[in-house]
This record gives structure tokens, sequence and C-alpha cells, in this order.
């Protein structure tokens, strides 16, 4: 039988003692009302406020509303300012229930999606495994089959890498891109004929390969062109790069993988050649120009929306990233030549980023580019064929983080962004409109207060608005081109959450350590708060840089185990610090650029408790703690040896310790390239958290996975190993077998971390062995 876990040196401290002399025993009852506040038994709490519309040519929608009465289908017709049903539900249910056999109910029938008819008179769905088709005029229905589709989002659906899946389908459906063999293949999905597409793939240098080091597997990483006649991809080069091991533990022999993973400072990183293949005649166009690094200007890693393919597929636009991610040049390709065209290069003096990516309107020659030139995320149009600025599409403070929607016959463009709406939360996401030559006024489509997702028409006419805050539950709202509310949709109903005892975090925001910037949080009590008491504060970390601590400012009936840890009577925050981001301006998101460990927005941290502290006399600021997962575990570690008077208390999960034990693109980006200096030393030492380990004086209990292919465990090892060294008293919690995410020993782990307090830094006795179930 294979180790769930396994603890080493987990000796319990001599804890504080009460009035009486004895310690506070606590039991299997106050852990109960702590779990109770996991998001596993109140998100079933919160019923509806969200609307997925699906628009029709005529400019109408209908979309599933979930109410406490039941689900319905409902028609909205925008401009009569009306919803009604979008048929008889009694009726279709018993014409349902005639034709499967049922015993459907009108308010619940059995299907969440559903296919609507040109004519609007009859519809389509699956249910109990077979599909039905029912005439909603003589409300008559029967069964056409099995089941059809799974649910896996449209064919050619791209994420952060490449399409979802093993199997990366055509953008009709009918064929899928495949690797085998480090070469890349063809499927024809009707037939299951397969044809290979390449052949000289070789071992670490294959085709579509889907390997940055911190994530691998056998997915193909390709972007088709919208015609499905071609597929852009890259011959990734692995060959000389050094080898990352991971043992299996397990009855017998352990079982060793490898792959190839490069870190900081390697004389070789993946290098990628890029080429377009012509998929009916199986010709390999290779782009002419130099290797590109294995780099992303979305991110650190490669990333497939850096490709923007012309309709015909005759044209390719590239963005290529430097290794050291202080730039990044666009390139226009020719793909049946391999012809490349630099149009221009933008350069920044710590890391460019990206964060909405490019367009190219490639009717009118041009591209909508994002630079955050001028400190704060904007778009700006260039003209495709010199490469020369046209002008700035976006201004003002607050940075646009996503393009929604680009009208090219109107030339207007619909962007989201953050911070420009006065008095608001700066992270919360609002949708604007304006035009690409910049001279129209910016239009506020959504001024409601809240983090706001929107759906636009495909007339461009009306949008769909769905937003909420952390303490605001979800609403949705139609509203015109101008941001005019049109009609209420739907609002969540949280009456059973509420009556649960569920209480909203507080909001709040201080200043920053220089004293003049605003930072913001938020806070978590226990929902038995008594003003009157003193309470230790456990700040929940993430320093990014590339998130934060308090992660989507939208409604969410839990965050984490913020406030069931809450209820054990603690002060849980969570503080977006300077340098964590990209949610603000570029200077904030890189005020830490080039000291990870010195940084790493623990100044913020720190001051940021400090003056809720001031503010909250009820916050006991000699009883400080941190704990954080991945980011959040080297902060933590890193705060318990930069500040040992002033943490007593560090759980640190999963950290990356040290940034030259981590994959390389994540560390060269923030960090910058690792400089070798002449006594030996190099640039990165200085910001590994082992270096700082002989300063603990607190309480530290570092976990960490034994099969994490993220952060390898060498990283907590670099830690221990210093500790050990320099004569310090800790605790170490090794999950075997165990990868990034500690999967079914999360809940075993929670149950931990909440002992690890209640024994350390109330000084109580938690029940023996809890089970979160």
């Amino acid at each position: 039988m294979r180790l769930r876990s396994v603890v080493i040196a987990m000796a319990l401290p001599v804890a504080a003692l009460t009035a009486q002399g004895t310690r506070r025993q606590f039991t299997p009852a106050d852990y109960d009302r702590a779990t109770k506040m996991l998001g596993q038994n109140l998100n079933g709490l919160v019923v509806g406020g969200q609307v997925n519309p699906t628009f029709l040519a005529d400019g109408k929608f209908w979309y599933r509303a979930v109410r406490a009465e039941g689900s319905s289908f409902l028609l909205v017709d925008g401009a009569k300012k009306k919803s009604a049903p979008l048929f008889d539900h009694a009726k279709l249910a018993a014409a349902l229930n005639a034709a499967a056999s049922a015993k459907y109910r009108a308010d619940s029938l059995p299907f969440v999606t559903l296919d609507l008819s040109v004519k609007r008179d009859s519809i389509s769905f699956n249910a109990a495994g077979k599909r039905y088709g029912c005439d909603i005029k003589v409300y008559a229905c029967k069964a056409t089959g099995d089941a059809v589709g799974g649910g896996g989002g449209p064919p050619g659906f791209a994420g952060r890498r490449g399409p979802r899946g093993l199997d990366v389908p055509s953008p009709d459906g009918k064929r899928t891109a495949f690797i085998r063999n480090w070469n890349l293949y063809v499927r024809d999905v009707a037939s299951g004929a397969e044809t290979q597409l390449t052949t000289d793939g070789a071992e670490n240098f294959g085709y579509a390969t889907d390997n940055a080091g911190w994530v691998h597997s056998a997915r193909a990483v390709l972007k088709w062109s919208p015609d499905g006649k071609k597929i852009a991809t890259q011959q990734q080069d692995d060959r000389k790069l050094g080898d990352f091991y991971m043992v299996r533990y397990q009855v017998g022999h352990p079982t060793l993988s490898s792959w190839k993973m490069p870190l900081p400072g390697d004389m070789e990183v993946s290098k990628i050649h890029r080429v377009v293949i012509d998929v009916d005649s199986k010709t390999i166009t290779r782009l002419k120009m130099a290797p590109d690094f294995h780099r992303g200007m979305l991110g650190d890693d490669i990333n497939m929306d850096d490709y923007q393919w012309k309709d015909d597929g005759s044209m390719l636009a590239i963005a290529s990233t430097p290794r050291d991610h202080k730039g990044v040049t666009l390139r226009v390709a020719n793909t049946a030549t391999g012809e490349v065209r630099d149009l221009f290069t933008e350069t920044s003096k710590t890391q460019f980023e990206s964060i909405t990516g490019y367009r190219v309107l490639w009717a009118s020659n041009e591209i909508i580019w994002n630079s955050e030139r001028d400190d704060w995320s904007q778009l700006y149009l260039y003209d495709l064929t010199t490469g020369a600025l046209k002008n700035q599409i976006t201004t003002g403070e607050g940075p646009v983080n996503d393009i929604v929607s680009i009208d090219e016959k109107g030339r207007i463009i619909t962007y989201l962004a953050q911070g420009r709406e006065p008095g608001q939360d700066p992270y919360l996401r609002h949708a604007y409109r304006t035009s690409l030559d910049g001279k129209m006024p910016q239009v506020s489509l959504t001024p409601d207060v809240g983090d706001h997702s929107i759906r636009l028409s495909p007339d461009n006419k009306y949008l769909v608005d769905t937003y909420s805050t952390a303490d605001t539950p979800p609403a949705s709202a139609l509203r015109d081109a101008k941001g005019k509310l049109v009609l209420d949709l739907e609002k969540a109903d949280i009456s059973k959450l509420t009556s649960s005892g569920w209480k909203a975090p507080i909001l709040f925001s201080v200043k920053a350590a220089d004293g003049t910037t605003d930072i913001y949080g938020q806070l978590y009590r226990p929902t038995n708060f008594d003003s009157t008491k003193k309470y230790p504060i456990i700040n929940n970390a993430y320093p990014g840089p590339q998130g934060g601590s308090v992660g989507g400012r939208g409604f969410s009936a839990a965050h984490g185990d913020k406030q069931a840890l809450a209820e054990l009577g603690f002060i849980v925050v969570s503080i977006d610090g300077r340098g964590s981001g990209p949610g603000r301006s570029k200077s904030f998101h890189d005020f830490y650029y080039g000291s990870m460990g010195r940084g790493n927005t623990l100044i913020d941290q720190v001051e940021g408790m400090k003056n809720l502290a001031k503010r909250y006399s009820w916050i006991d600021i000699d009883k400080a703690a941190m704990w954080g997962h991945s980011g959040g575990g080297f902060i933590t570690a890193d705060a318990m040896f930069r500040y040992p008077d002033f943490f007593k208390v560090g759980i640190s999960e999963s950290g990356n310790h040290d940034q030259r034990n981590y994959e390389d693109d994540w560390g060269e980006r923030y960090q910058g390239l690792l400089v070798k200096n002449a006594d030996g030393s190099d640039s990165y030492a200085a910001e590994a958290n082992e270096v700082q380990a002989r300063n603990l004086k607190g309480k530290l209990l570092l976990a960490h996975g034994t099969s994490d292919d993220n952060v390898p465990v060498d990283n907590t090892m670099l830690v221990v190993d210093a500790l050990i060294k320099a004569g310090k008293d800790f605790d170490l919690l090794l999950i075997p077998n165990a990868a990034h995410g500690y999967a079914a020993a999360s809940n075993y782990m929670m149950r931990r971390r909440w002992d690890y307090f209640v024994t350390n830094l109330l000084g109580a006795v938690p029940p023996k062995e809890y089970v979160i179930r």
C-alpha cells in the first residue's frame, strides 16, 4: 500500500497556558464549524445571477435562468425591452415525459443547453443519454438517436498554449492534428484515416512539442489557419538541454521519469524553428528567420496567440520574444515562400508584457498593439505595411486588460480596463468603447460598481453585463451600445448563504511602505467575531509577479479556506503589494523586478498588516503569521527569514525558494538573466531563501509534493539543508507522489495547516487527526 504522506520532525511546542493553567482543547465541533465555511459546503447556496446568452440573427437572444424556484429558458428582445419564456415549459415537460417515459418537471428540465431551429419552432437537446427533438408549436417530442456532443468547447478552442486535449481539431472539426514519435500527424475524424505530415522529427527535436520544463505533455502545440488548410507550429530543439528527474515511490523498484528542463543561467535553453505546414500537400515551409527562444509575449511561456493568421492562410503574423523578455519583434511571414518581414521591435528596461496580445486587421492593413510604454497598458494602431505607428487608441490611467470586440467597418473597439472608474477599487474590470483613431471619447459601458464581464451581440447594439464584487452577489443586465440600462436580467439569490452564517470579507485599502501608494486587500473575521477580543493575524500571500494574493475581485461564496481558517479564531488577510500584477501600472508591477527575494512584496505585506492593526484594535499584531503555496510558499519562508521578529509562524507549501532551481522562462523574465561574478557568486544568490535560512526564529512548516514537476521538490530541500546546517528547529511535511497541487492529500494538508496555526499561534490543542471530508 502506497503512503499518503510522511511527516518529519513535527514536534509540538510548549503552548501558552490559559488563565486556569491549561491549554485550550479544540474539539471536532470547532473544526466542523470551520469546515462549513469551505466552498464545497457554500457554493451550492448561491443561486443564479449569471447569464450566458445565445444570440440569434435578429439580435434577440435566449438563456437559461436559474432561480430559487427552478430553472427556465427565456427569450430576450432588447428592442422591446422585455423577456418571455422561450417555450411553454409545462407543455414541453409533458411532451418529453411522453416520449421518454419519464417524470421530468417544468421547473427542472433535464438539459442545460439546446439547439433552436432558425424558425424557432423546434428545439433539440440531450437528455438521459439520448438526443431528443421537440416541436414547440404542437409540443411533440421524439428521440432521434444517442446524445451528441462532448461539451468540450468549439473546434480549435485555444487556451494559454494552444487547444485543450492531445489532439487539436481543425476549425471545421473534420480533422485533428496530433503528435506521434516526435512527428506531426492529422486524422480524418469521419474515417479515422491518418496522414503523417512530418518525417524528420527526432527525439527532443520534435514538432508541436509541449515542453516548457514546468509544463510538459503529449499534446500538440499548434494553430490551424482559419480555412483549415494550414498549420502553424514549431520544431522545438531541446537536444542540448539538461535533464530533470523525478522518482515515484511505490512497493518495489521506484519509477524514474525524466524530461528536458532548462534552468536560469543554462548555456542552452529551448529554441523553436517556426514552420507552416500545408496539410493536403504535406508541404513544410520553414520560415526564413533565426530560431526563436521558447518564449511568449503573453506570459513567460510560448503562447499560440503570438501567431495571427490571415483568413485565407496566405500570411502569418508572429511575435518573437528574446530570452530575457525585454522586448518583442512583430513579423509577418509569407506562408508559401517562407519570406519573413520585420515590422517593428519594442523594448523595455525590465520585461515586456502584452496583457491583451495584438490583433491584425488584414482588410485595412493595420495592427492593434498593446504596450505599457506610458506606464499603463494601452492600445495603439500601427500600419501593417510600414510598421509605423498611426495613433494611440486608448489613453489615461488604468490598464487595458482585454480586447472584447473590434468592429472593423465601424472602426470601433470594445475593451475591458481596470482603474478607470473614480472612487472604485482599481482592480475592478469595466467595459469601454472608443474609436480606432482614438478621437472618440472613451465610453463607459458598465458604470455600476463591480467586476464586469460582458457578451456583445453580433451587431454590437447590445451587451449582456454580468458583475459583482466580493461583498455583492452577481447580477446581470442588458445594456445598449452606449452602456444605458435596457433591462435587468438576473440577480443571484444568496438567502441560503447568509442563513448559513456566512459573512462577506471586509474590503480595504491601506498605504504601502512608501506612505503614498494605496494597496488593496480583503480581511476575514470569525462569524462569531467579538470586537472586545484580540485575534492573531494570518496573511495568506502570493507575491506574483504574474498575479497577486487576493485573486479575482468578483463574488465567491468561499475564497479558498480563508474564512474557514478565520473561524478557528484568527484574522485572515490577503494584500496585493507593489510588485504583484499586472492589474495596476507598469511601475507598480515592476516594483521588485530583479530582486525576487529581497522584494517579493514583503515590505508592503508587513506595512499593510501594521496599518490594519492601527485601524482595528482587535488585531493582535504581536501574533503575526503567513502561509502560501507555490510563490506563496516562497514569500512565506522569505518572510520568516527576512522579518524573523515580526512573523512568528509560517507555513510554506511547494515554494520556488531558489529561482536557479525553477524553470528558466519565469525567473529570467522577472529576475533578469543570471550573471556570474568573478568570485563565483551570481545575481540570483541573494534572492534565494536558503541563503537567509539562518535567521529563522519562529515556527516554520515546510511542505512539498515529491512528484512536483512544476516547482521541483529540491527547492524545499535546499532550504531544509540550510536550516539543518544552521542548527534550526523546523517542521517538514512531504507528500509522496503528489504534484504541485496535492490532489487527494489536499484536505489533509489543509487540516495540518489549521493544526499548525492553532498549536503555534493560539497555543491550543487541535482535535486529533480530524478529517475534512
